[in-house]
C-alpha cells in the first residue's frame, strides 16, 4: 500500500501555542460535536484483572479467565493489576516523561520527527488541508525489536530516560505474553494461538502524549475518536488528571485512573484474530482548561508481513467468519485514522 503523503507539518507545537495564547485556540483545532464538558460523563466501570492469577495455574484462575473474556467482549479494555511492575518504577517513568516535556523547545526539537515518518517528537502527520488537528504533542519511539530503535530520537535528557524506557519495554513484553496466552485460554483455544499470529518479529512502539491546558475543552479534543490498529495497547495513565473516554452503547464514558494499574485495551488486530468476540473500543481524549496531562501508550503490533486472520476454531455456523486475512494493517490504519474513519471497514468480509 502506498505511503500517505504528508503536507507541510506544523511549525509550532501545541505546547508553544498554549504558551503564546492561553485564551484562544486556532481554527484548525476546533471541531463540532465534542459535547458539553460541564455535563458530567458517566464513569466506565472497567473490570480489574489480576495478571498474577492469569499467569498461575491455581484453582482461582478459572474465574479470572471468565472475567477477562467478559471484559474484552463487553468493554474491550481492562485495568491490569499485579502486573509485576512496582509503583515506584511507574512513578519514575512518569517523572522522566514530565521532565522531557518541561525542557526548552529547542532541546526537545533535537528529536523532531521527519516529514512522512511518525517516529520522533512533535505533532501527528497532516495528510489534508481540512484535517482537524488534535491538541497534543507527542514523542513516538520504536522500543522493540531493539535493532529497530532509532536512537537519534531517544532523549538523552533526562539522563535516565533511555535506561528506564528499555527496562519498561522488557517488563511489558512479559505482560504481553501472559495476556495473549490468557486471551486464548479464555476462548478455550490452545494458549499459543494468538501468540503465534502475533509473531516473533512484532514491534512495540511507545507514544508519550503531552496534553497542554486548553482554553476551549468544549470545542477541542486531545485525540480524535478512534480505535487502535494494534493487537494490544498498554496505557500508563496520568496519575491525577483524567481525560480518556471510551464509547460504549453510543455514549461516551470517562475512564477512571487507578495509579498503579495499566489500562490495557484490545486493538483492531486482536478483534480480527478473535473473529469479533473481543471488541476493539473506540476512544478519545478530552482536553482540560486547568491542568496539563501526560500519558504513555505502548502499541504491540505484528510485523507488516505477518498475516492476521480469525482463528479457525472460532469460525462455525453460528459464528461465521467476519474478517478477511490482512497484512500491514497499520499502514491502512493511519490513512483511515486521519480521515476520521475506521480501517476495520476494509477488513470486514
Amino acid at each position: 500500500m502506498a505511503q500517505p503523503i504528508e503536507l507541510q507539518p506544523q511549525a509550532i507545537t501545541v505546547q508553544e501555542l498554549a504558551a503564546i495564547n492561553s485564551r484562544q485556540v486556532p481554527e484548525r483545532y476546533i471541531r463540532e460535536g465534542v459535547g458539553d464538558l460541564d455535563a458530567s460523563f458517566p464513569v466506565l466501570d472497567v473490570p480489574t484483572i489480576d495478571l498474577q492469577l492469569l499467569a498461575s495455574s491455581s484453582s482461582t484462575s478459572g474465574d479470572e479467565f471468565d472475567k477477562l473474556r467478559s471484559a474484552l467482549s463487553s468493554y474491550g479494555c481492562i485495568q491490569a493489576i499485579n502486573h509485576g511492575i512496582t509503583s515506584a518504577f511507574l512513578d519514575k517513568l512518569r517523572e522522566v516523561a514530565r521532565q522531557f516535556f518541561a525542557l526548552p523547545s529547542e532541546e526537545k526539537k533535537k528529536y523532531s520527527r521527519e516529514i512522512g515518518s511518525i517516529e520522533g517528537y512533535g505533532n501527528d502527520m497532516i495528510l489534508s488541508e481540512h484535517q482537524i488537528l488534535d491538541w497534543t504533542d507527542r514523542l513516538y519511539l520504536i522500543l522493540r525489536p531493539e535493532d529497530k530503535q532509532t536512537l537519534k530520537f531517544w532523549p538523552e535528557n533526562p539522563e535516565s530516560f533511555r535506561g528506564i524506557l528499555n527496562d519498561y519495554s522488557t517488563k511489558l513484553h512479559v505482560i504481553l505474553e501472559v495476556l495473549l496466552k490468557a486471551m486464548a485460554r479464555s476462548l478455550n483455544l490452545e494458549e499459543n494461538q494468538f501468540l503465534q499470529q502475533y509473531g516473533d518479529q512484532a514491534t512495540m512502539q511507545a507514544r508519550f502524549n503531552f496534553y497542554p491546558i486548553c482554553p476551549r475543552p468544549d470545542q477541542v479534543l486531545g485525540v480524535k475518536p478512534h480505535a487502535d490498529g494494534s493487537v494490544i495497547t498498554m496505557l500508563l495513565q496520568d496519575k491525577e488528571v483524567e481525560g480518556l473516554q471510551v464509547l460504549k452503547d453510543d455514549q461516551w464514558f470517562n475512564v477512571p485512573i487507578i495509579p498503579q494499574a495499566l489500562l490495557i485495551n484490545i486493538g483492531d488486530q486482536a478483534e480480527i484474530m478473535s473473529n469479533g468476540i473481543f471488541k476493539s473500543p473506540v476512544h478519545r481524549v478530552v482536553t482540560n482548561s486547568e491542568r496539563e496531562r501526560i500519558t504513555l501508550a505502548v502499541f504491540c503490533i505484528p510485523h507488516p508481513d505477518q498475516e492476521i486472520q480469525p482463528v479457525e476454531k472460532l469460525i462455525n455456523e453460528t459464528h461465521p467468519r467476519l474478517y478477511k486475512k490482512v497484512k500491514d494493517y497499520v499502514s491502512l490504519y493511519f490513512q483511515y485514522y486521519q480521515q476520521g474513519r475506521r480501517p476495520m471497514e476494509a477488513a470486514l468480509i
